[in-house]
This record gives C-alpha cells, sequence and structure tokens, in this order.
C-alpha cells in the first residue's frame, strides 16, 4: 500500500524537527554543513542534485548518521549497478514533485517544487547514501578551491545580485524601505566565511522585495511570518553557501530563533515544505543573476 501524501509530509516533518531539537544546544541545525561533498546531495543515476526540502531531509540524514559523502540512490539505483545495499540500512525518504502523466520515473530528478498554477503529485521514495552501500566506488571529489578562491568567487556571486549593499555599522540587516542591505565590513567578522554566510543571509531578505519574488517581509519579531521568513533565508544560506562549497555556520543569534522556528514547523506539516520551496525558488532567482558560462 502506498504511503498517503500528508504521511511523508509528517514522517519528514518529523525527522527534521528532530535534527534541529539534537543540535539545538550548539544552535546547529540541519541546514549547516562545512562546504564538503555531503553538503551537496547527488543522485547517483542521474548526476543531478536533490532540491528543496530533499536536499534538507538529506542534510538532516547525513548529519544523523555522518555521512561524508553527497552521493545518494534508490536501492534500485545501485542494484543496477552491481552495488548492494546492506541489509537493516535505514532509508530516507526524499519527494518526486511530478505532474500525473510522468509519475513513476523513479531514475527523473527529485525536486520539491510545488506549484500552484497546476495540479501536482508527489511519490516517495527511499534512498541510501553511498556510505551504507557494498561494491559502489565512489569517484574522487575533485581538489577544493583555497579559501581565498571561494571567498573571490561568494564576492563575484554577491555583487551580480545587484542588490545595492553599504557596510560600514554594526548591524546586519535589509531596510526593505531604502532597499538596501547593511553589511558591517568584514573586519567585524571573525572570519571571512561568516562574512559572506551573514551577506547571503541578508541578501535573501532583499530577494522577498515586492520588484523581485516578492514575499510577505511585513511580520515582527516572535511571530509565525517572521520565523517563517527567517526559516527560508536560513536555508537558502545553506544552499548557496554549498554551492560555493563555503561552510555555513550557526549565528550568534539562532538562539533566539529556535523556539519560534520548531513552533512553526511542529504546528503545520506543510511548513518546511514551503519554506524550503521557497529557499530554493531564491537560490534559483540567485544563480539566474549569474553570468552564463559559455558551454
Amino acid at each position: 500500500m502506498k504511503e498517503q501524501r500528508a504521511d511523508v509530509y509528517v514522517r519528514i516533518t518529523n525527522e527534521i524537527v528532530a535534527a534541529i531539537e539534537a543540535g539545538a544546544g550548539e544552535w546547529k541545525m540541519p541546514w549547516h554543513h562545512d562546504g564538503a561533498a555531503a553538503a551537496r546531495p547527488t543522485n547517483i543515476a542521474t548526476g543531478r542534485r536533490y532540491r528543496g526540502i530533499n536536499t534538507l531531509a538529506l542534510w538532516a540524514a547525513a548529519v544523523r548518521a555522518g555521512f561524508a559523502q553527497g552521493q545518494w540512490g534508490t536501492y534500485r539505483q545501485f542494484e543496477a549497478v552491481g552495488a548492494q545495499v546492506r541489509r537493516g540500512e535505514k532509508a530516507t525518504t526524499v519527494i518526486l514533485w511530478k505532474e500525473p502523466s510522468t509519475i513513476g520515473c523513479e531514475d527523473k530528478d527529485a525536486d520539491d517544487t510545488i506549484r500552484a498554477r497546476r495540479r501536482m503529485f508527489g511519490r516517495a521514495f527511499s534512498v541510501f547514501n553511498v556510505a551504507q552501500v557494498d561494491g559502489y566506488d565512489v569517484e574522487p571529489a575533485a581538489p577544493p578551491l583555497s579559501d581565498a578562491a571561494r571567498h573571490a568567487k561568494a564576492e563575484i556571486f554577491l555583487t551580480n545580485l545587484g542588490i545595492k549593499t553599504v557596510f560600514g555599522g554594526s548591524d546586519a540587516c535589509y531596510q526593505p524601505w531604502t532597499d538596501t542591505v547593511l553589511m558591517p565590513v568584514i573586519s567585524q567578522f571573525s572570519d571571512a566565511t561568516s562574512f559572506y554566510g551573514v551577506w547571503i543571509h541578508e541578501s535573501g531578505h532583499a530577494s522577498g522585495a515586492k520588484h523581485r519574488l516578492d514575499r510577505d517581509l511585513t511580520g515582527r519579531f516572535g511571530s509565525a511570518a517572521y520565523a517563517q521568513e527567517e526559516i527560508i533565508v536560513e536555508l537558502l544560506s545553506g544552499l548557496i553557501l554549498a554551492d560555493l562549497a563555503i561552510a555555513h555556520h550557526p549565528r550568534p543569534d539562532h538562539a533566539a530563533y529556535i523556539a519560534s522556528w520548531l513552533e512553526v514547523i511542529k504546528s503545520d506539516p506543510k511548513a518546511i515544505f514551503a519554506a524550503a520551496s521557497k529557499a530554493q525558488q531564491v537560490a534559483d532567482w540567485m544563480h539566474s543573476r549569474q553570468p552564463k558560462t559559455p558551454s
């Protein structure tokens, strides 16, 4: 018997809530990572990256189990290349969103995008990490860029967004009334990684302006709307920093948000799905602002 979609929402939400609660003492959430391969979950059969809620679910699973690699696949996908999932290994659930005519295409890219303009259907799949499999040769990762090169890449990426940023002062925030991101200078941060992480976070808020992606930015601190926006930009930061192979560290103010995040997520099993979908939308928008590379 196929699992009902509501049951999938609840199961994935519960796994993410458990990951948040497990890291609450250190303020470390499942979307924080070290920028390494596990931060970029990829399907072994298609070579495509997982997206949205599926990325978050796989991050949570990787943190829980201590997986160091980001390659995932279904039992059949590993079997097709002569590998074997070990007996007793626990699977992680991802969801494939498709139009009715394409349901059942297991080898398609898993995507969480919930499209309001046409009805989409979600089907759950169980996937395993390469660390849970025997007989699969993991290709060695490309040598990482130096810190300086990755930070330079982040600088270019953020500049290409075209969001006005003013450096100086002691506060980092987005001012909707001036459509400006305010950032302390880099020397006020403990390291460059933290600087770029905060800049991406605040640029994420700026993406919600009416002339960009038009999200509700009117929520006050402590409200459900405020918590939801914070979850969106935190997930967004994790996605973009993973793309740039830069670590996503907890911010000192996370302790103030954890309770409200959990309240929102626990009150509605679909809330984290919606936040992840919005975060993926922002990430796609940010990537669309980058110059096209010659093929």
